[in-house]
């Protein structure tokens, strides 16, 4: 969707202008960009008839530049796209909720000092952000929506760091989660039995209908 939008808003444009806008926005590292792929996503969007090439250039010894436009089939393709990203909720995906699903797996000092951890290094991002967002940089160089993203940002890393420090006080707190902790815990015995039951049924590929039976 960002490359079909760059090249309709920028066309005819290189390649490597593509590649340089979408590094200035930093879309590496918040929309799973790799600067080595968009070339090769030029040539696909090309190859399904998304984009056309309108010239190849070369100058002296550089390596030979190709000048892409969106077709029309592009640009209904890109405004599609734009707009389910608008209107649909997509939730991202935060490799951090598949480590702490596993967080008995931790000592409790460690897992403790891991989310004040990461509240430090997610503060100390916020702090450089705000720093851009009261710049003249962003105010000069850089459209108003792009300051609104920033502080879209800023607003879900100060709840991401509320929630680090919360957690991390219960954790110091003492409160039991580690499973050794929780088999003291009244009612577990009864919940661990009906896991277990659970465990059972899809051991011996049971169905809903069986167990009613």
């Amino acid at each position: 969707m960002m490359i079909l939008g760059l090249v309709n808003w920028m066309q005819p444009v290189h390649g490597y202008d593509v590649r340089r806008e979408l590094l200035s926005w930093n879309a590496d590292k918040w929309a799973n960009i790799q600067p080595g792929s968009i070339y090769h996503a030029l040539r696909k969007l090309t190859a399904e008839g998304l984009l056309r090439e309108v010239a190849t250039e070369q100058v002296g010894g550089r390596p030979a530049r190709t000048t892409y436009e969106v077709t029309a089939k592009g640009r209904e393709e890109f405004e599609s796209l734009l707009r389910d990203l608008w209107w649909q909720l997509h939730q991202p995906s935060d490799p951090f909720s598949a480590a702490f699903s596993f967080l008995p797996a931790l000592p409790r000092e460690e897992a403790a000092a891991a989310l004040r951890n990461r509240a430090r290094l997610l503060r100390a991002g916020n702090e450089s952000m705000r720093a851009s967002l009261d710049s003249d940089w962003i105010r000069r160089s850089k459209p108003v929506h792009v300051g609104w993203m920033y502080e879209l940002w800023c607003a879900r890393a100060e709840a991401d760091i509320a929630w680090c420090e919360r957690i991390a006080g219960l954790i110091e707190s003492g409160m039991p989660y580690l499973p050794a902790e929780l088999a003291q815990q009244e009612g577990w015995e009864g919940w661990h039995a009906m896991v277990d039951q659970g465990e059972r049924v899809v051991g011996g590929k049971s169905t809903v209908e069986d167990n009613e039976q």
